[in-house]
């Protein structure tokens, strides 16, 4: 693998890993810092002229695997009974299987959908997040925001277009799974 190669994959890969990882740790930033590192290992690899065979497959265990470790060296920090009640359903470890196909298509599907929301127009986008993120009322975002409700409603309007656009070119139609 070339440096050349190496910079393409990072580039169309990145994202969908750092969904991945996201999805294990729930952790934006732990998310990121593991990718990274994976990337990190994986060009050490590549530079002292090993060949990885499917480099995608390659990551996506290798950020599994880093994802598993910073949960089992979390577990170890912090006493299972000082945790929240909630947080003992979420770090079963034994839960995560090996990554496959539908996992990796899940994340490489957020990454899409996120990318296409970074790109609406500021405005479009601010309006978007409030409703579908946050769960405002049209009403409310118009007020918070301090614009009238059909400018709201021309907003969404707008962003599911642009959505729709962006993430259906060369696909079949796309299913917002949070909408």
């Amino acid at each position: 693998m070339t440096s050349l190669e190496f910079d393409r994959a990072f580039r169309q890969l990145y994202l969908p890993l750092g969904m991945y990882a996201l999805r294990i740790v729930n952790d934006t930033d732990t998310a990121e810092d593991i990718v990274e590192e994976t990337f990190l290992k994986a060009w050490q690899v590549v530079e002292a002229g090993k060949e990885i065979e499917n480099f995608k497959s390659y990551m996506y265990r290798s950020v599994r695997n880093g994802c598993l470790s910073f949960l089992r060296n979390q577990k170890e920090t912090v006493a299972f009974d000082d945790m929240p009640e909630n947080a003992k359903d979420t770090i079963d470890l034994s839960a995560l299987q090996d990554v496959d196909e539908e996992t990796i298509d899940t994340s490489v599907r957020d990454a899409r959908i996120w990318k296409a929301i970074d790109e609406l127009p500021e405005r479009c986008r601010e309006v978007f997040l409030m409703s579908k993120r946050d769960g405002f009322s049209n009403d409310e975002i118009a007020e918070e925001l301090g614009i009238s409700v059909k400018t709201v409603k021309n907003q969404m309007t707008k962003a599911f277009s642009r959505l729709r656009d962006a993430l259906s070119s060369g696909h079949k139609p796309f299913f917002l799974p949070f909408l």
